[in-house]
């Protein structure tokens, strides 16, 4: 196992327990609090990578499991692996295919050694345990990868989720050991224990003895409310180290993100931003706009004139409802574009805020914006 000696993360200030700081990798700066996003299958879906960059990102996600079934692992280190393959220099986290144990249930089954997937896209078998997906994103030259893990789905029984939290922490200790990173190179530890205050401490402190580079809280926006989302966070990140980054797995909404910085975590990632540009729905300092609605098609006036996005700021909005409702791809595009960059924007907001010992104003600012929606100017 070797230590990743280049691999830091330093806090620079703190606003009640809210903190920024930067996480330094080989391949570049991650300032947090960052949101990646997601590129499951090598690419961030309808942008060009140059774009994403010019958003803001310092850091985007890949999944081992879609990446084993296409263009499979070996196939993408042979040719020079996923950095090169996606055109994309800076950092890259790989999520384990731990999601996709909850994700494609249907598809898979689970036992202690691992678990054995059926392709979703032509049949065919997969098994994925701790030790393979560790080899994957070691194949795959991710900067930070992720232990396999177990997710389950919210709401579950204590049973169920102490079930899967004790098999998670085996898996961890199966993939810190397995972990063949390169100098540079991370691992992070992912807490379980669905809703259940116990399991999560129980969780956070045995990874805390386990000596990752970074851990995780998993298993949340899976299903519950927002504010048992919250009180997990609440429960957990005092048994997290201090000196180490959080990140807050698969989350979320613009309105999670902010409340959940505030709690003190550091990384997010979720497929909304351009989930939602694909489908007309724009997500603003006004609030979401739905390109869909009628409203939009004789208006005349940008998303955002202020916005340094050239999608928000550059065309109009009936020009965006047009190409929504006549499903041209420059629509999907352009949305996906005004989605990740506001995404960003409001993380570089978060993280001046913080700076200047200002937070919660800068909340109730923001989401007093977004109340205005379709209204704004």
């Amino acid at each position: 196992m070797n230590d990743a000696p280049a691999f830091s993360y330093t806090l620079h200030a703190t606003d009640g327990a809210a903190r920024t700081g930067a996480i330094w990798t080989p391949r570049g700066e991650i300032r947090t609090p960052a949101f990646m996003p997601v590129g499951t299958a090598a690419t961030v879906k309808a942008m060009f990578p140059q774009d994403v960059r010019a958003a803001g990102a310092d850091i985007v996600l890949g999944n081992v499991y879609h990446l084993m079934l296409r263009p499979g692992a070996e196939r993408v280190a042979a040719l020079g692996g996923l950095h090169r393959f996606m055109h994309w220099p800076r950092p890259i986290l790989t999520d384990s295919g731990g999601f996709q144990v909850m994700s494609l249930a249907k598809l898979r089954k689970l036992n202690e050694e691992g678990v054995t997937f059926q392709s979703h896209i032509d049949g065919s078998k997969h098994v994925l345990t701790p030790e393979r997906s560790m080899e994957i994103q070691h194949l795959l030259g991710s900067d930070i990868q992720m232990q396999f893990d177990e997710c389950v789905r919210l709401p579950c029984s204590d049973e169920e989720a102490e079930r899967a939290m004790r098999l998670s922490l085996r898996w961890a200790a199966r993939s810190r050991k397995a972990f063949q990173g390169a100098p540079g190179q991370a691992i992070f530890g992912i807490v379980q224990g669905g809703a259940v205050k116990p399991l999560r401490i129980e969780s956070a402190r045995a990874l805390a003895d386990m000596d990752f580079h970074g851990l995780a809280v998993g298993g949340l926006a899976v299903g519950e409310p927002q504010e048992v989302m919250l009180d997990m966070l609440e429960t957990t990140l005092p048994h997290l180290p201090e000196g180490k980054p959080r990140y807050l797995m698969g989350v979320g909404t613009p309105d999670d993100i902010v409340e959940a910085v505030a709690r003190g975590i550091d990384m997010f990632d979720c497929v909304m931003p351009t989930r939602a540009g694909r489908h007309g729905l724009a997500y603003t300092r006004f609030g979401k706009i739905n390109l869909m609605n009628a409203c939009h098609k004789d208006d005349p006036a940008p998303l955002d004139p202020a916005s340094d996005c050239p999608a928000a700021r550059d065309y109009s909005r009936a020009y965006l409802h047009h190409l929504v409702k006549a499903g041209e791809i420059l629509g999907m595009m352009l949305l996906t574009q005004v989605n990740v960059w506001y995404y960003q924007d409001l993380m570089a907001g978060l993280r001046t805020a913080i700076a200047d010992g200002r937070l919660a104003d800068f909340i109730a600012q923001t989401k007093e914006g977004w109340v205005r929606g379709d209204a704004a100017p």
